[in-house]
C-alpha cells in the first residue's frame, strides 16, 4: 500500500496548533491534501477487507503519530464519516493537548467502570469528529489495553462510528500497540525522516506482523519538501 509522504513546509502565518491540525485550519495547503492522499489510500484498502478500526503508531516516541493520527481523523471526518479518536497511549498521552481537551476522565476511566463512555467521549470543533481521551495515567497499561474490559468497550462502540482510531505507543519502546493491534482492523506505522534509523523501522515492522496485525503501510513523516514538488510517495510493501 502507498502511503502518502509528510513533507515539511511550515506556514509561519499559523500558531503551533494551527500548524499541528493543518487540515483544520489550512485546509488548500499541500500537507493538507497529503492528509486526504492518506485517507483514500486507507478507503481504497478496505475492497477486501473492511477497515474501520485502524492504530497509528510508530518506532520510537518523537515520529509525530499524534500529530498524524489528529489530522487523519479530520479529513475522515470532513467526508461526514463519524469519526472517533482514542488515546490508547496510557503511558504519554498527548491526544487532550492536541485537541485543547480536558482529561480528568477518559479511557482508563471507562474501562475501570468508573465513567460511562458516553460521560467520558468529547466533541471536537470538527464536525463528526469526537475524541475519547486518555483518562488518569493507570499504573498498568498493558494490562489494561489487553483487558476483556477492552475487547468489550471496543465491540460497545463499534457500531456507533464509521471509524474508530488508536493513538497507541511507540512498538519499539513497550508492547503495548502489540497488544491493541487485536482489537484493530489494520495499522499504521509513522517514521520520521532523518530520525528514525531502518533497523528501527523494520524492527518496529516485524513487531507487528508477529502478533499477525495488519499492517496498511508506513507514514514517512517530516520528509524535507523539494522545489516545484508537494508531496512523495513510500511503498511499505
Amino acid at each position: 500500500m502507498d502511503v502518502r509522504v509528510l513533507a515539511r513546509k511550515k506556514n509561519e502565518n499559523l500558531s503551533d496548533k494551527q500548524r499541528s491540525l493543518v487540515t483544520y485550519y489550512d485546509q488548500r495547503s499541500p500537507i493538507a491534501e497529503q492528509f486526504r492522499t492518506l485517507r483514500t489510500n486507507i478507503q481504497f484498502a478496505s475492497v477486501d477487507k473492511i477497515i474501520r478500526k485502524i492504530m497509528v503508531t510508530s518506532s520510537t516516541p518523537g515520529d509525530g503519530k499524534s500529530t498524524t493520527i489528529a489530522n487523519l481523523g479530520i479529513v475522515l471526518a470532513q467526508q461526514e464519516k463519524r469519526v472517533l479518536i482514542v488515546d490508547s497511549d496510557l503511558r504519554k498521552p498527548t491526544v487532550h493537548f492536541t485537541f485543547q481537551l480536558p482529561n480528568q476522565t477518559g479511557l482508563t476511566s471507562v474501562l475501570t467502570k468508573q465513567s460511562t463512555f458516553d460521560d467520558a467521549v468529547l466533541e471536537t470543533a470538527v464536525p463528526f469528529l469526537e475524541v475519547l481521551t486518555s483518562g488518569p495515567v493507570p499504573p498498568n497499561p498493558s494490562e489494561l489495553l489487553g483487558s476483556k474490559s477492552m475487547k468489550d468497550f471496543v465491540k460497545e462502540i463499534e457500531g456507533a462510528y464509521d471509524y474508530i482510531l488508536f493513538d497507541a505507543p511507540p512498538v519499539n519502546v513497550v508492547t503495548d500497540p502489540q497488544i491493541l493491534a487485536e482489537n484493530c482492523d489494520g495499522v499504521i506505522l509513522v517514521i520520521r525522516s532523518g530520525k528514525t534509523e531502518v533497523e528501527s523501522a523494520q524492527k518496529a515492522l516485524d513487531s507487528l506482523k508477529k502478533v499477525e496485525a495488519n499492517v496498511l503501510g508506513v507514514v514517512l513523516n517530516d520528509q524535507k519538501q523539494s522545489d516545484g514538488h508537494h508531496y512523495y510517495y513510500y511503498n511499505e510493501k
